[in-house]
């Protein structure tokens, strides 16, 4: 298969940030265990990580290429590694806001990179659109690692025990094998650069992507998505431990379960890219999302589990609410193709740019209003919340599907 190296490094890079930036979640639920940080304080994690995204990605996105996209994804490597083996000596909150800056700037590396490499090792739009579907179902196959692992240095009888920090020995291990794989992998990165422009070229070449129409549509589209997606994925952990009072490893596996329904998803949206219209899946997963969404949270009230519950004998509930992901996942993906391949090469950099800001500016505000109106109000409140952003976002998919774009010469 052509490429196949390289392809493996992004699969293997995409997996250990895909841990790093998703445990967010368990670090919320921990954080209130092991120091007594309330949900709307806890909630600032997702800041601390998805802001420095968008900072990093503004400031980097037009010019990465010029830098150097292998260069760029070994310096995040790099800095995730070392903050992981900082991370199991911590007794204080200060230090993961830190760790969630750290991996956010990284990820804005990573991603940008990913994506502008994708263009590179592909050669047909279904071939573009079916490998981000395989790579970001992959993304979600390390959320659910990340979930199992994170649950596995869990006390359930010690709720304020820090033995949990231990996991970032492993990640530290797995992030340096990242780096060295990287290291190792050549990467032909010349259709990415536009050698005619200086970096007041490549930044006008960013800007001129707002005077499309379909770039503006799509941009809402990715915000409005990942406000709903960040906003249940950071989440269900807590929604688990407190409404539907099941052991905090269970919780946390929870969120195990609903990254396997993304990946199962995305893998599917790989298949399904090549035999439908993007705007029919991504239609049927809008509307089959917010019905599954109204008929399984009137189950959660008003629930009693015993404390000595677990996946054998836990009520059907447990299991559906983390399902509804699967439905969730083909949009991003899908959207995200469709752009890209609606541009010339050397503009997939800035686009890949632009959509890191809008994606982490959406999942900062949809964790933290989903957190407060958690704390004030319900769980429940919080996620039926997500129906408005969904309608929204179809409403914008659909006017996406009818524009064209003609890149000017």
């Amino acid at each position: 298969m052509k490429n196949i190296n390289i392809k493996a490094v992004l699969f293997l890079n995409y997996f250990v940030f895909a841990i790093l930036l998703n445990s967010v979640g368990t670090v919320i639920l921990q954080v209130q265990q092991n120091f007594g940080i309330s949900k709307s304080s806890a909630s600032v994690l997702e800041g601390f990580k998805d802001l420095p995204i968008a900072i990093c990605s503004f400031i980097l996105a037009s010019f990465l290429p010029k830098i150097g996209i292998k260069k760029s994804m070994l310096i995040a490597l790099l800095l995730v590694s070392c903050m992981c083996f900082v991370m199991p000596f911590t007794n204080t909150f200060w230090v993961f806001k830190l760790l969630f800056a750290t991996v956010g700037v990284s990820f804005a590396l990573i991603k940008i990179s990913v994506f502008t490499s994708i263009g590179l090792v592909t050669e047909t739009d279904k071939e573009h659109s079916s490998f981000m579907g395989f790579l970001e179902g992959f993304f979600m196959i390390g959320v659910l690692a990340g979930n199992v692992l994170f649950s596995l240095y869990i006390d359930d009888h010690n709720p304020e025990s820090t033995r949990w920090l231990n996991v970032y020995w492993v990640l530290g291990g797995l992030s340096t094998l990242s780096f060295l794989f990287l290291f190792f992998s050549k990467l032909n990165e010349q259709e990415a650069k536009s050698g005619k422009t200086d970096l007041l070229g490549d930044l006008r070449n960013s800007a001129s992507l707002f005077s499309y129409k379909k770039v503006l549509f799509f941009l809402l589209c990715a915000f409005l998505f990942v406000l709903v997606e960040q906003s249940f994925q950071t989440w269900t952990p807590t929604f688990y431990k407190e409404i539907l009072k099941v052991p905090t490893s269970m919780s946390i596996q929870a969120g195990a379960v609903l990254a396997g329904a993304f990946a199962l998803g995305r893998f599917l949206s790989g298949f399904f890219s090549k035999k439908f219209n993007w705007i029919y899946v991504v239609s049927f997963c809008v509307v089959g999302f917010a019905v599954s969404l109204l008929l399984v949270l009137p189950l959660t009230h008003n629930i009693h589990i015993d404390t000595n519950t677990s996946w054998m004998n836990a009520p059907l509930v447990v299991y559906l609410f983390p399902l509804m992901g699967g439905l969730l996942a083909p949009i991003y993906p899908s959207i995200n193709s469709v752009i890209l391949a609606s541009i010339p090469k050397y503009l997939h950099s800035a686009m890949s740019g632009l959509i890191v800001v809008f994606s982490a500016i959406g999942g900062t505000i949809g964790s933290i209003i989903t957190g407060f109106v958690f704390q004030e109000f319900s769980g429940q409140q919080a996620f039926y919340l997500s129906l408005i952003p969904l309608s929204l976002l179809i409403t914008s998919a659909v006017f996406m599907n009818k524009l064209k774009i003609n890149p000017k010469k």
